[in-house]
């Protein structure tokens, strides 16, 4: 590696949020009647405020750190993206050192007193109080703008509850009727907060399809442009076609899904052929974390998504440190040499199309960064310049690929076979792997098809677990490149699998007692 002379800056800041904001009210309580209405009349900008505050608590830094410990993994969404992937068995990393993400991969998360447990919970409780504000300040209004506030109010919040529920329980279908997580809206009281137990996870879905089908309705025909951090019909769509995959409602989720892919188009496969993922412009992305240069997570150096996961930051945990993000050996020998995604990891023999004539300061990348067999380069780095030390390229959200292999994934599992193939032959041919043919003769063996497209496409963003348990699939890390210490195997629906309620909620909401909260399990061992 060539950067000897760079080294790691620590950062401390006084943060906020020491403690679970599950059970803490908006500021100034709550408004209503005649107050409510004075704020939508006489002071629009509060609502927009509150409205870009969602967009915002999707991209913290410092959501659990202290005066006295700054965590280099509290940087929001993209960070909790991570604990999910390292959960899985497709991204094997370091297990010492600088992987602050080591506690995901060896499962030793999952105590109740873990930060990381602490810092999901918050990230999505705390994204939905922003949205219960937006909720709680519209309600009632006839006002076009408000409207449309509104619905993206109910689908940020729907999306808040589809991760917590795949996070803290096993996935519906066949656990309806267990506990899942407590229910949060923009009417109940703060006694009622803080003494609020586990809803069910049919309630929670419930709860799910209820803020789904109003935003849906709110945001018909609301296109957020290049406002990419808004969400849009075609967002609510992508939402719900999550739910409905999630729920076994085949049909709808191939439905929702072929409306959510009206708003984008897929990368082409010149546009994937180089590092990309970094830039909410891209024509795939529906919804995305928008990260300016100035933003807290950027400003920090290194407490960012790039600084842990890009190997062509010339700023990162990777490049400088050595913590480089692979793609597990057993999945990179099922991507077929005709397809342009095994180009985004390095090859055994220590090549990638994607980089094997770029330069940094004269030095071939590969030699510069350091870059070993099966390291990803599948993230750009910022504006594309490999070796720029400013990470402040976006996060995606929602990609317009997904909804092509959930519509596929829908229509096989619904009786149509033959559509679900040229669904997904269609997507692959065009814009992946122009040799790809499907083989599958049955609907579980495209729904296989499909999750292995998936593990592919959807590399790194945060979806490795969740398609784990929504599949019932077990974990499979032995004889792969994972390190010694955490190549070991789990079987489907494994207890270790699933988080536990984190102790900062128990402390405080006295609605969940101890035998409420989710079986602890041990560690697993090789």
């Amino acid at each position: 590696m060539k950067m000897t002379n760079k080294y790691l800056m620590f950062v401390s800041a006084a943060l906020l949020l020491a403690s679970c904001d599950l059970d803490k009210l908006p500021e100034g309580q709550y408004v209503g009647g005649d107050q409510k209405e004075d704020i939508i009349d006489q002071r629009p900008n509060l609502i927009t405020a509150e409205v870009n505050a969602m967009a915002a608590k999707l991209n913290v830094f410092g959501t659990i750190s202290t005066d006295a410990r700054t965590y280099h993994n509290d940087f929001g969404v993209a960070a909790v993206s991570q604990f999910y992937e390292q959960g899985g068995q497709d991204m094997p990393c370091t297990t010492t050192g600088y992987n602050w993400f080591s506690a995901a991969q060896n499962y030793s998360d999952r105590l109740y007193t873990s930060s990381e447990d602490e810092l999901i919970w918050k990230t999505f409780y705390n994204h939905m109080k922003a949205a219960n504000n937006v909720l709680t300040l519209t309600e009632g209004s006839e006002d076009e703008a408000m409207k449309r506030y509104r619905g993206q109010a109910l689908a940020a919040r729907a999306y808040d509850y589809l991760n917590l529920a795949q996070t803290y329980q096993f996935t519906y279908a066949g656990h309806e009727n267990e506990l899942c997580v407590p229910i949060i809206t923009e009417t109940m009281t703060e006694e009622e907060m803080q003494t609020n137990p586990r809803a069910t996870v049919q309630q929670v879905y419930d709860q799910i399809m209820s803020d789904l089908n109003q935003a849906i309705e709110l945001l018909a025909g609301f296109d957020n442009g290049s406002n990419k951090d808004q969400i849009d019909e075609a967002v609510a769509y992508g939402l719900r076609a999550r739910a409905n995959l999630l729920m076994q409602k085949w049909a709808e989720a191939a439905s929702d899904a072929e409306k959510a892919i009206a708003g984008g188009t897929p990368q082409s496969l010149a546009e994937v052929s180089k590092p990309t993922f970094n830039s909410a412009s891209a024509s795939s992305w529906l919804w995305g974390v928008l990260i300016t240069p100035d933003n807290d997570v950027v400003t920090t150096g290194i407490i960012n998504w790039p600084s842990h996961l890009c190997s062509l930051t010339g700023n990162g945990y990777t490049t400088l440190t050595g913590s480089f993000r692979y793609v597990s050996s057993a999945l990179y020998d099922q991507i077929p040499d005709t397809d342009i995604r095994k180009q985004w990891f390095i090859s055994p023999e220590g090549t990638s199309t994607l980089v094997d004539n770029e330069t940094v300061g004269g030095t071939p990348v590969i030699e510069y960064f350091g870059l070993s067999p099966y390291t990803n380069v599948k993230f750009g780095a910022y504006q594309d310049v490999m070796g720029n030390t400013t990470n402040s390229q976006d996060w995606p959200l929602m990609r317009v690929e997904e909804m092509y292999l959930i519509k596929a994934e829908g229509e096989a599992m619904s009786g149509n076979l033959t559509k679900a193939k040229q669904t997904l032959e269609d997507f692959v041919k065009t814009y992946r792997n122009p040799s790809y043919a499907c083989t599958a003769s049955s609907a579980q063996e495209m729904q296989d098809e499909i999750w292995l497209q998936r593990r592919m496409e959807l590399w790194g963003e945060g979806f490795a677990l969740f398609d784990i348990l929504r599949l019932k699939k077990p974990i499979i890390r032995k004889n792969t490149n994972y390190e010694a210490i955490v190549q070991f195997n789990l079987e489907p629906e494994s207890q270790i699998m699933i988080y536990r309620i984190p102790q900062c909620e128990m402390e405080t909401n006295k609605g969940i007692k101890e035998e409420d909260n989710n079986p602890a399990a041990p560690q697993p061992t090789v």
